[in-house]
Parts: structure tokens; C-alpha cells; sequence
């Protein structure tokens, strides 16, 4: 699989000039051996839609996502597919999936979508369910497997005993820094259906997974973590090359475990800080395999913008271009075995995150 793209042509088929810099969306290409077998597929992610009243929603929120939408029906090649990422609602009530979703509805081709936490824990994704369909499935695209997962489950007695009622179960998990939320995970069930599902897969095909948190445990206080994270590294690790998409955290990251590479796609609503520009964070950070980097995550809008993601024989290789930076990239390094990043990796050109607690 060779991967091949011309940037420049891209950006100019946006229509954009100097706005084309912050497109609000992933565009993903995979490039085989036959021209034939080429397919891009683009990437929306965390829009959190939030009501104020009746049929006023918060202006920033929905306004990320209709250029999203905008820009992803101006993309040239036509993208085959497009995947939305997660978290579409904010408290995940009816008018708010409504209303992102008659957004979504303006997409010109097929969407396939991920819930979000955010999405969920109202209703446990029944109305969410009703206008999107599975909340986890796989699909086959052109010899390569894709899988979407529901990875923001959490225990029982968390969901179903805990609280006197469901906007405050809703509530509690949609806080970022909240002691009362708990730890999500793709759970028993699941992880038994994705089993035999890849069962049926060649260990050479090109495997993509979708989910919305990380399928790996980053910072727990904040939920950037999967509880069974090992557990599905596990059933994907006899092949060959595996690439994990993810939203959830609105920022940039980039890791490799073993034949895995991850890699998280911007919000188009807003931008967390990175878990170690927090107080409180230092001594419960693990180590990544690399280290993220941003030059100020306290940007209004830093980590909302678009990026390239490109496979090439199952490596992420991700083009990052971002509100109130440079354009970055993020590839994956045979010799080093981890994804690099090619302006920040060595230590000494790294801008120390902000402290702002």
C-alpha cells in the first residue's frame, strides 16, 4: 500500500484561502498498489451540540460543525465515506441530537457515526440509537476492515443504581475534572462480538478502529482512558497493521503499542488543555511512548482545525493544521517503531504547556 496525496491541490479544491488553514474535520487517504483501489474517507469529531432554550443552541458549537459539514462536500477527491467521531450532543437530549443531526443530514454521501459519552448516558443512547443506528459494528471497504466501537460503557452499578435521576447521571459523566464520574470501557459483551468478528479477518488486511475515547490509558482524571484498553489491544494484536482513530479528547495525540498507532482527531467545538498543564496531573500521568506536544493549548480555538491522516501499509501519518500554529505532522518512524513528530519530537525544541491552575 503506497500512500499518495498532493496537499496543495487539496487545499485549493476547499475554496478556501486563508480560512482553508482550519477546516474542522479529518481527511484520511488510503492508496494501494492499483490506482483503482484508492479511497479517501473524511473525519468529523466532537461537535457538542448544546441548547440554551427552545431552538437557540450555543453559536460556537453548531457553527464548527456546519463548516465542517460545508467544507467536507467542497472536498475533491469526493471522500467514499464519512465518520462522525463522537459526542455530536452535549447533555445528549433530544433537541440537541436533532439538531446536529439535520446539520449531519447536509453531508453529501455515506456517514457512519461513533457515540460519545455525551450522546449516551441521558437515555443510555436510545434516541441516539433511533437516528444513527449500532453502537458498534464493522464494515469492509475496499480490503480494508473497519470496526467502530462503543468504548464509553462503564460499570453497572455506576450506570443504573447510582443516581435519583438521569440528567444527573448525565451531568456527572459530562464533567471533565469530576470525582463523582467513572472510568469508561468497551466491556464483556463487546469485546466477545469483536473477537469473532476479526476472527473472519485475514492477519494481513489492514485493519481501522473506530472509537471515542482512547483505546489506551493516558490520564484517568480526566477519562482520557479506556478501563479494558489491554484487553482489546490484545484481540488486535495478531495483525499485521493496525491504526486507531479516536475523538474525545480534543487535542492532538499520537502513540504507537506494539503493531497499534493511534491517532486522535481535532473537535470542531473546542480544545482541552493537555492532562500535564494540570496542578494536579503530574504524578498520575503515565508515560506515552511519545510524548504530546502543543505550543499553547490555551488558545481559544488551538486543536480545532483539520488534518490529513494517510495509512501507508497501516501506519498513521497524520498533517496537522491548526488554528494559531504551524502545520505539523505526525508519521510513523520504522527505524525509531513510534510515530514522530517532525517539529516538536526532540525534547529541546518542545514549548512547555501552560500552567494556568
Amino acid at each position: 500500500m503506497d500512500i499518495k496525496y498532493d496537499r496543495r491541490s487539496f487545499i485549493k479544491t476547499s475554496t478556501m484561502s486563508v480560512g482553508a488553514a482550519a477546516l474542522p474535520l479529518t481527511m484520511v487517504e488510503l492508496a494501494f498498489a492499483k490506482p483503482s483501489d484508492n479511497f479517501t474517507f473524511a473525519y468529523i469529531s466532537d461537535s457538542h451540540i448544546q441548547q440554551i432554550k427552545g431552538t437557540q443552541f450555543v453559536r460556537n458549537w453548531d457553527r464548527g460543525l456546519i463548516r465542517a459539514v460545508a467544507e467536507t462536500n467542497l472536498l475533491t477527491p469526493k471522500p467514499d465515506f464519512i465518520m462522525y467521531g463522537g459526542d455530536l450532543a452535549q447533555m445528549g437530549n433530544k433537541p440537541e441530537l436533532d439538531h446536529g443531526a439535520e446539520i449531519l443530514s447536509k453531508l453529501n454521501g455515506k456517514v457512519y457515526h461513533v457515540m460519545g459519552e455525551h450522546d449516551y448516558y441521558l437515555d443510555l443512547g436510545e434516541y441516539w440509537s433511533k437516528l444513527f443506528g449500532k453502537q458498534y459494528y464493522s464494515f469492509n471497504h475496499k480490503g480494508v476492515h473497519f470496526v467502530v466501537l462503543n468504548s464509553i460503557l462503564t460499570y453497572d452499578d455506576w450506570t443504573f443504581n447510582r443516581w435519583p435521576s438521569a440528567e444527573q447521571r448525565m451531568a456527572e459523566m459530562a464533567g471533565l475534572d469530576n470525582p463523582n464520574g467513572s472510568p469508561f470501557m468497551v466491556g464483556d459483551k463487546q469485546r466477545d462480538w469483536l473477537k469473532k468478528d476479526l476472527a473472519k479477518v485475514k492477519k494481513d488486511t489492514p485493519i481501522v478502529v473506530f472509537s471515542h475515547s482512547p483505546l489506551q490509558k493516558i490520564y484517568k482524571g480526566w477519562n482520557f482512558w479506556t478501563e479494558d484498553a489491554e484487553q482489546v489491544q490484545a484481540l488486535l494484536a495478531p495483525f499485521d497493521k493496525v491504526t486507531v482513530f479516536y475523538g474525545h479528547v480534543h487535542q492532538i495525540q499520537y502513540n504507537q503499542i506494539g503493531n497499534i498507532a493511534f491517532t486522535s482527531a481535532m473537535a470542531t467545538a473546542w480544545p482541552w488543555p493537555y492532562p500535564q498543564s494540570y496542578a494536579r496531573a503530574q504524578q498520575l500521568l503515565p508515560k506515552l511512548t511519545v510524548q504530546m506536544n502543543r505550543a499553547d493549548p490555551f488558545f481559544e480555538r488551538d486543536a480545532t482545525g483539520w488534518q490529513f491522516i494517510d495509512v501507508n501499509s497501516g501506519r498513521a501519518s497524520a498533517t496537522f493544521n491548526l488554528y494559531n500554529n504551524s502545520t505539523r505532522t505526525v508519521a510513523f518512524d520504522p527505524q525509531a517503531g513510534h510515530p514522530k513528530d517532525k517539529t516538536y519530537q526532540d525534547e529541546d525544541k518542545r514549548i512547555a504547556p501552560q500552567v494556568h491552575y
